[in-house]
């Protein structure tokens, strides 16, 4: 066996750069690993044999019954759009996207104070038809309530994904199906379902670790979950090895579900033997069935979109003179900072290692490709602890050395964003990963290799090359962590450093303070420019597509 030596390795520079960033990923996984296998406490050993059983048995039924829900209507409506033209249907294609600019959190209180006795549906049928319900019916601070909510505003991770995939077939593929007298739901079941099975899997794999990372609608809707409990053993107990080992626990559950996930997809894999893929065109649909279609799409729109938004803006115009002031401003200055820092922080980190791994590539390379994607993978609850207990050990270092010069500050850098800025990096690098390496996928290396046999150095071609060919996957890739961050809520509720609160921090306290009404201007807010970005996103998208 060959030994190991630096001096074979190319262009170094990026790959010491690499080797950094990679290895800043790691270490949180690496320190909830080896905590997991240390001396349990009397905390841990009281949770593991009387409460544990519980917090995985509801986070179960949530991701289970969540993913058949999500997959259900997100392949549904995108096989429909894909297949039909219908009433309104170019613009449910795009507004079919929209709920994922309302977090899941927010749509949990929304849809509370809609149902609750209190509610514009209960005063409804008080005031108008002189009807009591029963209570139980309209009880969504439960199990069934937390699928719903996640249902509604996930289900557009499958449906964007699946219908990219479906757009990308070949009309040959329906057209023989029919010809083989395959009627529109058999050609479904029996043709397009096996074949998008990877992306569809994939997809709901992303709802499920959406999921997993909630804190905001268990901790609400008071559903004991794994994640509540890393909080609350933390923040109730002060326990930090307890709090560890549940995101060991964690961790456990999410490579289960991707190990499953590898299974599900299988080996089988298929492909269009022509060069040229006609695309699908969508049969026409008029009459009842065509407005049949666009009430089943619509209907989700108005559920998912319509309903908590406008709940949203009546509760606005309630509290707007009391919440609109000078303090508001600065808490949407502080979530777009610290979503633009961090999102401009991990596009470069992900362009260094993207542009290593393309000019090395090798199995070193592969495995810091796989690496990159392990954060969002990870619970926030899980990388928040993690990352706390890093700092904490970072804190009282540099606060040994500096008590070499007579300096005793009692924190450092847990008391500042940069331990909040890092757990983003770590939990977010992923999604920008994935759009710098589709960008360069894209684009190939045939500029670099002329620019390069042309006697430019390899950071020349990439600031003069590369770059300005990338600009698209850069923007699509800083708009989706941007969003992402702008919306998180555990990373920045365990996180966050006194006096600072951001948008999505501050919703969340209003709302469990039973402050809903006062919570729906920095909602609002958050959805305006989550949906704003999307829109952009998608604009990117059609622009890089023609």
């Amino acid at each position: 066996m060959k030994k190991f030596h630096w001096s074979r390795v190319k262009h170094k520079g990026w790959a010491l750069a690499s080797i950094f960033f990679i290895s800043i990923i790691l270490i949180p996984n690496i320190l909830i690993a080896v905590e997991f296998f240390t001396e349990p406490n009397e905390n841990w050993l009281h949770i593991k044999e009387y409460l544990l059983r519980d917090y995985l048995q509801n986070s179960l039924i949530i991701i289970l019954f969540t993913a058949l829900a999500t997959m259900f209507i997100g392949t549904s409506l995108a096989w429909l759009v894909t297949i039909y033209h219908f009433p309104f249907r170019n613009f449910l294609k795009w507004g079919l996207i929209l709920p994922l600019a309302i977090p899941p959190y927010i749509a949990a209180y929304t849809y509370h104070g809609i149902l609750n006795y209190t509610g514009v549906v209960q005063s409804g049928l008080r005031n108008n038809f002189e009807l009591q319900v029963n209570q139980a019916y309209f009880n969504i601070m439960s199990i069934p309530g937390a699928i719903f909510i996640f249902t509604v505003t996930l289900f557009p991770y499958v449906y964007s994904i699946t219908l990219s995939y479906f757009q990308s077939l070949s009309a040959s593929v329906i057209e023989n199906a029919r010809l083989l007298g395959s009627n529109s739901i058999s050609t479904f079941f029996r043709v397009a379902l096996p074949i998008a099975r990877g992306a569809i899997v994939g997809s709901v794999t992303l709802v499920i670790l959406e999921v997993l990372n909630d804190y905001g609608v268990a901790s609400y809707f008071g559903i004991q979950t794994v994640s509540t409990a890393i909080f609350r053993t933390w923040y109730g107990m002060m326990d930090l090895d307890s709090a560890l080992k549940l995101a060991g626990t964690l961790m456990i559950m999410v490579m289960v579900i991707l190990s499953m996930e590898r299974l599900l997809r299988g080996r089988k894999k298929f492909f269009d033997p022509s060069s040229k893929v006609r695309p699908i065109q969508p049969k026409n649909l008029k009459g009842v069935q065509g407005w049949t279609v666009f009430a089943f799409c619509f209907s989700i729109f108005t559920i998912a979109f319509i309903i908590p938004v406008l709940q949203l803006i009546r509760w606005a115009s309630m509290t707007y003179d009391q919440i609109f002031k000078e303090e508001f401003l600065s808490l949407a200055a502080n979530s777009i900072f610290v979503a633009s820092i961090s999102a401009l922080l991990i596009i470069v980190i992900a362009l260094i290692i993207s542009n290593y791994t393309r000019l090395q590539p090798g199995v070193i390379t592969k495995i810091f490709s796989r690496v990159t994607t392990l954060g969002y993978s990870i619970p926030g609850a899980a990388i928040a602890i993690a990352v706390i207990t890093i700092f904490i050990m970072l804190d009282e270092q540099i606060v040994s050395f500096l008590a070499l010069f007579n300096l005793k500050p009692e924190f450092v850098l847990r008391t500042t964003l940069v331990m909040l800025v890092f757990a983003y990096v770590i939990r977010f690098l992923a999604i920008g990963f994935n759009a710098v390496e589709s960008g360069f996928e894209k684009v190939g290396n045939k500029f670099t290799e002329a620019s390069r046999t042309l006697g430019a150095s390899t950071f020349r071609t990439f600031l003069k090359v590369d770059l300005p060919l990338l600009k698209g996957a850069i923007v699509s890739g800083f708009i989706l962590v941007f969003i992402d961050i702008l919306k998180e809520l555990p990373l920045t509720l365990f996180l966050q450093p006194f006096n600072f609160s951001t948008l999505a921090t501050q919703a969340f306290k209003y709302a469990n303070d039973e402050r809903v009404q006062e919570a729906s201007i920095a909602s609002l807010l958050i959805i305006f420019i989550s949906a704003l970005s999307i829109f952009i996103f998608y604009r990117v998208l059609d622009k890089e597509g023609k």
